[in-house]
């Protein structure tokens, strides 16, 4: 059943902290612009932007975009990630850093190499197939499989890999472009 966005970020108060692999691994970003893939109320924009990169968020809910406008630095898509093709609407990049935190799309991810720079990295960060079976949703698609993030996307090499228990089953990759 899908969430309904809107009324998500309506009642979220401000961005939270920045995801951990965000947090770990940003920082070693190169100099240019970063893509936010699905970044909601910017809590990972935020922290590109403090660190002087112009950051590129996508999101569908048009309720998240309306609190980020204005936002200095900060460039703003509305796009459903999920649509037939949405990979050919993103913006061309190319970027330093990609951001996918606790957005899944498989397709999506195969698609994100050519975006990136020479020196780039790929941040991704999610739940894994044990948090779904924890919440009662075994069969869900959302979901990492058990080491999945260890394999990057073609023409990506892996940096760093971590899963386990953090406040909930997660994985996470930092991906490098050579």
């Amino acid at each position: 059943m899908p969430r309904d966005w809107d009324a998500f970020y309506r009642k979220a108060h401000g961005p939270r902290e920045p995801a951990f692999v965000v947090r770990a691994f940003g920082p070693l970003a190169p100099p240019g612009p970063v893509l936010d893939l699905a970044g909601g109320l910017g809590r990972n924009a935020h922290f590109f932007l403090q660190r002087g990169h112009p950051v590129v968020l996508v999101e569908r809910s048009r309720e998240a975009l309306r609190g980020l406008a204005d936002t200095p630095g900060l460039t703003l898509q509305a796009l459903d990630l999920e649509a037939p093709g949405a990979e050919r609407a993103l913006p061309p990049g190319p970027f330093a850093a990609i951001l996918m935190s606790y957005y899944m799309n498989r397709p999506l991810l195969e698609a994100l190499p050519p975006l990136l720079l020479p020196g780039g990295l790929l941040l991704v960060e999610g739940f894994t197939r044990k948090e779904a079976a924890r919440r009662g949703r075994p069969e869900s698609p959302f979901y990492w499989e058990p080491l999945e993030l260890l394999t990057p996307p073609p023409g990506l090499s892996l940096k760093a890999f971590g899963e386990g228990w953090m406040g909930g089953w997660r994985a996470f990759a930092a991906y490098l472009k050579p």
